[in-house]
């Protein structure tokens, strides 16, 4: 619970690094600055602080944002955005990206030293300085009416040995597993797990090969026992901590790129159920954030650092009300050599958060279906 509370603080320090630097950015080059928000309106708090803006918390968790004197570009006051040269603009709106790509740089670079988590295959490191600290075999799905539950087990219990009484193998690697469990199907086990730091056994009937076999070219393929088995490895590296925060950054960026190609092409083919499977909102976040806690600070701190990089991708991309789109439509009007009309701005802005909202409407929607 501790972690978990520790994860969510966290997870809203990654919304207030990323419009402080709006904020610096913006105040630096003599833009006023009028509000600070966390979240995104109705307004639940709003407080008058001494730089004359006022700071507030919002009820829905898109993000935070800043506004600033005079947003449109064609507002020409002293102290305003539009009355701010472009190279200034430029940095105020890409400010909150960079200060994501930072807060993620860093907080990589700190669990690389602490333990990294394996997220995916071939994660990058540097192989002369990463050692294993850590590593168990967890249970990430239990079969419903499998040996498995009947026996008893859960989600995250840690699989320790498996074989017949007394004569019971370790299982080394989720690799290992199914040939153990292949080697005695149909056969009474005994197996030894691990579930909150204390060790149990549970004695169980394997499928036999027949079962599996008969399940294998039907909707609803069958394993001897029942679960999907999930690696946790951690781990460390010295000296090279900075380049394996940098590699991640690069391999974590190009399988977020795929993944939003992905989300794009079911939303361009009217598939936007699956498209909205393919993503997390709030309530995604908080139960893997619930689930992560459960495995240990360097899981928190891993993921929120590929939620900073995520999100330092997304306002870097030309999405309408977003700060590229903001800024993609900022460079459309230079380039059209006059400056847009405010109503022609807002609707376009308007438009895009319009559509955000409806997103993230279907996103908890699919949430609350998936993990409820």
């Amino acid at each position: 619970m501790i972690l978990l509370i520790l994860a969510f603080i966290l997870f809203i320090g990654l919304i207030v690094v990323h419009e402080f630097g709006h904020f610096i950015v913006a105040r630096r080059n003599g833009v006023e600055v009028e509000e600070f928000g966390i979240f995104f309106p109705p307004t639940l708090w709003r407080k008058k602080m001494k730089g004359g803006y006022d700071f507030t918390i919002n009820a829905l968790p898109l993000g935070g944002f800043v506004k600033l004197k005079g947003e449109h570009d064609s507002d020409t006051q002293k102290g305003s955005f539009g009355a701010a040269k472009l190279p200034a603009k430029i940095k105020i709106m890409l400010a909150g990206v960079g200060m994501n790509l930072l807060a993620a740089y860093l907080l990589f670079a700190l669990v690389a030293v602490a333990g990294m988590p394996k997220l995916v295959e071939n994660q990058f490191t540097v192989a002369r300085d990463t050692k294993v600290i850590r590593q168990q075999l967890l249970i990430g799905y239990v079969e419903k009416d499998s040996p498995a539950e009947k026996a008893g087990l859960r989600v995250r219990d840690e699989i320790v040995a498996i074989g017949p009484l007394g004569e019971t193998d370790p299982v080394e690697s989720a690799n290992n597993l199914p040939n153990l469990t292949r080697r005695f199907a149909g056969q009474n086990v005994q197996l030894t797990f691990s579930r909150s730091g204390q060790m149990r056994a549970a004695n169980l009937k394997l499928r036999t090969t027949q079962e599996v076999d008969a399940a294998k070219n039907t909707d609803n393929p069958k394993g001897y026992l029942g679960i999907s088995p999930a690696e946790f490895v951690l781990r460390r590296s010295t000296w090279s901590a900075p380049i394996v925060a940098a590699g991640l950054i690069k391999q974590f960026t190009i399988l977020t790129l795929r993944g939003l190609w992905g989300v794009v092409s079911n939303l361009f083919h009217g598939q936007a159920q699956q498209a909205s499977e393919q993503v997390s909102g709030p309530v995604g976040i908080f139960v893997i954030l619930k689930d992560g806690s459960l495995l240990g600070y360097q899981f928190i701190l891993v993921i929120l650092a590929v939620i900073s990089l995520t999100l330092a991708i997304m306002n870097a991309l030309p999405i309408p009300a977003l700060d590229g789109g903001r800024l993609f439509v900022t460079l459309l009007s230079r380039t059209m050599k006059r400056p847009l009309k405010p109503v022609t701005e807002e609707w376009i802005h308007g438009t895009g958060l319009i559509v955000l909202l409806g997103l993230f409407v279907l996103i908890t929607i699919v949430d609350v279906r998936r993990f409820f």
